[in-house]
This record gives C-alpha cells, structure tokens and sequence, in this order.
C-alpha cells in the first residue's frame, strides 16, 4: 500500500498543518495525508485505522473548534484535492464530490445548468462538512436549506471488524440505509464516517433534466448596504435599530412570508470601528420589497446613514459576497450563537449596547443578527436531523483577535456577553420561549464543559433537540467502534 504520509520531519509538513482558518488552534499530529480519490481516501482510512490512529478530515479548514486540530489527533486525512461536479444520470441527480468548494459548486451549477444549491456563504468553505451541518447561506429564507435537497451521500465507515467500507445511503423510503442518509442532512460531521459525495435533487422532481432539479439561478440579484456611524447612535438608536430589525424579522419569518426572497445581517461592531452595518440579498424581489425593508430598518432612528443598493448577477455575487465581510481572514477567533425564536428584548438590547460601548479594550467584539425563517421552517423538525425549524433570526457573539496575549479578555468578553443574554435560562440559548438552540454548523464546545454550561441541559439538546437520539442510534450501527469522534460527536447508544 503506497500512502503519502506527510510528517513532521518534511518539508511540507508545515504548510498542510497550517490549512485551518481558525489561528486559536494548531494540532501537531504525527502524519497530514492528502488524497485525490474516494480509493485513495478508503486506503488511508484503512492505514490509521490498522495503525490504531485517532484520525479525522480535512476539507475546507473552517472548523470553528479544535475538531481537527485537537492534541489527540494523530492522523489528518486532508481531502481538498478531492474534486468534481457533474450530473449522474443514474442517480438522476447532481452529484458533489465532497472536496469541492462552495464557491466551485456554485459556478458549476450556474454556468452548466443555471441552477443553484442555497449553500452557505464563503465561496471558500468545503462541502465535506458543510452540507450535513444543514447548511444554510443567502437563499435559505428563498429556496430552504441545503441539506433540504440532499438526495443521497457516500461515506466510507469502518465495522466490527475494524475494515472499511463504502455505503450509499439515499433518501429513498425503501433505502434500507435511509437512516444513515437522514443523519447526514444536519447531523453534524465527524460523526458516523467519512463523507465522499453527496448527490442533490429537489424532492418531488421526476424529470430526467440537471437543469431541473435544483433551483433556478436568479434572474435579477441585488444587494442593499447600510451604515450608521456610531458617533451618532446612542443608546436608544441602539436599541430602535435591533427592535427594527427584530420586528421586520418576526413580521417575515414564517414559511409562507412574501419577503422570503430578501436575506440580511445586522453586524453590530464594536464601537471603536466607527459604524455598524446591514447588508441584505434581494434574489428576484419586486422593487416594494427593497424600499419596505430599507424604510422598516431605519424608522425612528432620527438619524442620517448611508445606504446603497447595487445590481449583479448572482454568480459574480456568489463568488464575492461582501468583501470586506467574506474575506479569507486568518486570525484566532471564538464564536458563540443562537437561534432565536423571538427578538431581542429592550433589556437584551441594552447589554449588547454595553458590551459594544465600554469594552473598547475588545475591539475585535462583534454581535452578528441575520434573518431566518421562511422556506427552512417549511420543513417538519424530524424530516431532516436539522431541527430547528421555528426560528427567525439567529445571532452570534463573535470575537477575533491577532496577538495571542489578547486571547484571555477576548474570550472573556464573548463569554461574558453570551452568558448575560441568556440569563433567564442559565446563560444558555435553551430551545422553548425566545430561544430556538445552537446551530451544529458553528460548534461550541463550552456548550459540554460545565465551567461553562450551568444551565442544566446537556448540550446536545441545543444542537438535535428531540433528533439526539435518533442520531445515537444511526452512531451505534455505522461507527459502531467510536472512531469518529470530537467534543460534540454524537455518542452511540
């Protein structure tokens, strides 16, 4: 067996164990092997698992927690090289090799069948990880989740007998492996084996045409900008704009909203960088639905700030979204979010107003609100493992820093924040009343750590609610031998 095992003693080595995007985290593990293939990859899996090697993938490197880069991790199966985008006939669906990139899956879709998959964000993000997180991006609120359109996936699992295997699980009724497939649809990764493709098609489609099985690409995209300089905003400002925001949010976040086609983030930045901002995506909107949105944010303010609204097309957009918001940032960054099934209130508002006004020693704090609902609430919350089907907006602490020695009162500060939002349900996002859980896609491992998590529940129900347990089950029969595991992996039964 002829591997291509990169070790510490090569030259190489320091630039594939420096892929992921998170600074915060750095592993050192004994051996990083890259593949191109889905044989290549079932040969490495099969070394470490011979070897008695902790090992996990690699796609994109956009892993939010040391899931990859974790001390204990021996052996790093790097699959970035492992590309592809076409239609397979047979499975009448377009099949995604699990390397590719958002960004390369986007274009291929457009450019060969003008459709679209309403995937993440960052063009740069793997697919490998993405889609069984759920996947949600710009055209959720449109067209649903990603994973709403996944019709099948690959995985390379390891049995009973420590040998690997390659199974396909579809969504077919009669699939006996359906239940493999289903975990796959907001599941989280790292935990049942390891992903090689994935095949998508829109549920009901029955027409043998790749360009009519998946969304159609918009006709007409535009995006709307929005600034206020803090200098202007006080605390009421402050609060006028998160209720606007809030209000328009739960007045368009059900399924059957006319506004489903209009996406944005509120970024509430630190106010030692001057402004806050808004963007938003407007996919195939009618004029109405921009100006409504525009004049919903900015009433009551009393104040003057800069907005500008700007055609594209959805490609050139897609691989650029936002710029100075999407960028290939590399820093040490800690992110902690929620969903939320109600705004903000008046009270919550004013401590996010304090954390971004009196903590200036923290300039890389940041609170993130963007718009739910619509199509993803479409969907029942055990159709998919992605059960958070109810929510409107979700939100996010964030903070990111570059010299390590700022690492402490960073994290402090996002701790803090997050712990002073929830205070009603023990500093955690717990899912009933307001709170709608966490989203697996950006995992927190404080949610398992009890120095952080006082809440009394454990953390899985913020990720899988009533799906834990169906998911434990699906553990239990593909990795029976708990060799995929990290902080938050699903725990067999």
């Amino acid at each position: 067996m002829d591997i291509n095992i990169i070790t510490p003693a090569d030259a190489t080595y320091e630039e594939w164990n420096s892929r992921g995007v998170n600074l915060r985290w750095k592993g050192q593990p004994s051996g990083i092997i890259p593949v191109t293939t889905t044989n290549e990859l079932q040969e490495a899996l099969q070394y470490a698992v011979d070897n008695n090697k902790r090992v996990v993938v690699r796609g994109g490197g956009h892993c939010l927690e040391n899931f990859v880069a974790d001390p204990a991790v021996e052996m790093v199966i790097d699959i970035s090289r492992m590309k592809g985008i076409r239609y397979d006939e047979q499975m009448n669906a377009i099949e995604v090799t699990a390397g590719s990139t958002l960004g390369e899956v986007l274009e291929a879709l457009d450019r060969q069948w003008g459709t679209l998959l309403p995937a993440g964000q960052h063009p740069a993000i793997g697919m490998g990880g993405h889609i069984s997180g759920g996947a949600f991006g710009f055209l959720h609120r449109q067209h649903g989740l990603a994973a709403d359109y996944l019709y099948a996936v690959e995985i390379l699992w390891v049995n009973n007998e420590r040998q690997v295997e390659k199974v396909i699980a579809t969504r077919e009724e009669n699939d006996p492996n359906r239940e493999l497939w289903w975990a796959h649809t907001g599941g989280g990764t790292g935990n049942f084996g390891i992903v090689t493709r994935y095949w998508f098609r829109a549920a009901g489609v029955k027409e043998h045409d790749p360009s009519l099985l998946l969304p159609k690409s918009p006709e007409v995209l535009e995006t709307i900008e929005m600034e206020w300089d803090w200098e202007q905003i006080d605390e009421r400002v402050f609060k006028q704009l998160l209720d606007n925001f809030g209000e328009w949010s739960s007045m368009h976040g059900s399924a059957d909203t006319k506004a489903g086609n209009l996406f944005a983030t509120l970024y509430l930045l630190n106010k030692v960088t001057g402004k806050i901002m808004l963007k938003a995506v407007l996919s195939d909107c009618p004029e109405e639905t921009a100006e409504e949105f525009a004049a919903a944010i900015s009433a009551g303010l009393g104040i003057t700030g800069r907005a500008t609204r700007k055609p594209m097309r959805w490609l050139e957009f897609a691989l650029q979204p936002f710029p100075d918001i999407f960028v290939e940032q590399r820093a040490a960054f800690k992110v902690k979010d929620a969903l939320l099934r109600a705004p903000y209130t008046h009270a919550q508002a004013g401590i996010i107003y304090r954390y971004l006004t009196t903590h200036t020693d923290v300039p890389g704090g940041a609170v993130g609100v963007a718009t739910f609902g619509g199509k993803m609430n479409a969907v029942a919350p055990d159709a998919t493992a992605f059960p958070q089907r109810d929510s409107i907006m979700a939100t996010a602490c964030n903070v990111g820093w570059i010299d390590p020695a700022d690492e402490a009162k960073s994290l402090a500060w996002a701790r803090a924040l997050y712990q002073e939002l929830f205070a009603e349900t023990g500093g955690l996002p717990v899912p009933g009343g307001q709170s709608g859980g966490c989203l697996i896609a950006h995992p927190d491992a404080d949610l398992a750590d009890e120095q952080f998590n006082k809440s009394g529940v454990p953390w899985h129900v913020f990720y899988y609610q009533d799906n834990y347990k169906r998911l434990q089950h699906v553990k239990r029969k593909w990795d029976p031998l708990g060799i995929f595991r990290h902080a938050l992996s699903v725990e067999g039964v």
